[in-house]
């Protein structure tokens, strides 16, 4: 069944086969971050945005897969991936967009837990136990405009309750809030995609077609420059969301929905709880934090 999920996809995939199983093998191979620049990111992590973390007990102990939110750039992953590992000891997998790992920085990300965000390569992680972090929304949901701000855009994405239910996982839903407010957008991305200078560009073969889901809002942040407010950070885990033993047989369309929307369900009440939560703690926060992020 992976492998007829991995052909279906390698149909739209810029990695030929090979150079996928090359990656598995790559990614295999890491079996846990630096330790030391996970905890020095940790530390500034705290120090900057100030972190509170609910939930952490809701973790099963089995290898499972975190769904949540994704967020401006999608800089939420460095935040969770760090504290989880500080705090409990697990070493998060990142699926990523394909772009990611067109360049060199792909290999490099790999290495504190990014891996390419195909089924194969997911069947592989997955059949080695490891835990697994997905954002269903990608990056249309990291680039969405001010409006959309802690929504979820996840199209019509089943994969990862797919994938779940093939390999015996369950899914532990989660909630962030705070990075969606670390920039302004100066200009939506959108915007900017269609914008007459850069139609002049793609028209003079400057350059080519972009994916518009790619393309991230201009940021302004602190002092109206690029550094990001520090605004605090709420995140939470949600108890574990049981997904239906379909291994060795096809997904049930039913199945898939079903889990799908029990999970986006799951990630919105937790992101609510945060943004509650966050309200309430407004008054708590120093007078220089509450300055620099109003």
């Amino acid at each position: 069944m992976a492998q007829k999920s991995a052909q279906q996809a390698g149909n739209t995939s810029p990695f030929s086969e090979a150079q996928i199983e090359e990656l598995i093998e790559k990614f295999l191979a890491i079996d846990k971050p630096d330790d030391k620049s996970f905890k020095r990111l940790h530390a500034f992590i705290r120090y900057y945005f100030s972190p509170t973390i609910v939930g952490l007990e809701n973790i099963p102990d089995e290898p499972t897969l975190f769904i949540g939110n994704h967020a401006m750039f999608g800089l939420d992953g460095m935040i969770l991936m760090p504290t989880v590992y500080c705090e409990t000891g697990r070493f998060l997998r990142a699926m990523g967009d394909y772009a990611w790992f067109q360049t060199s920085s792909g290999e490099k990300m790999a290495a504190n837990g990014m891996v390419l965000g195909h089924p194969a390569v997911c069947a592989a992680l997955m059949e080695a136990g490891e835990d697994l972090l997905v954002f269903p929304g990608g990056a249309a949901e990291a680039n969405k405009t001010v409006e959309e701000k802690y929504s979820l855009v996840w199209r019509e994405r089943y994969g990862f309750v797919r994938m779940a239910a093939q390999h015996g996982y369950n899914i532990t839903p989660f909630g962030m809030v705070g990075p969606d407010d670390w920039w302004d957008h100066a200009i939506e991305g959108r915007d900017l995609l269609h914008s007459r200078p850069v139609k002049l560009l793609q028209k003079l073969g400057v350059i080519g077609e972009i994916r518009e889901d790619l393309v991230p809002p201009i940021p302004r942040g602190l002092f109206n420059t690029l550094l990001p407010r520090p605004e605090p950070c709420f995140l939470a885990f949600g108890e574990p969301i049981e997904v239906p033993d379909c291994r060795g047989r096809k997904v049930p369309q039913a199945v898939q929905k079903t889990v799908r929307e029990q999970t986006a369900q799951a990630v919105e009440s937790l992101v609510a709880d945060m943004l509650l939560l966050r309200a309430r703690n407004k008054h708590k926060q120093g007078a220089i934090r509450r300055l620099l992020t109003r």
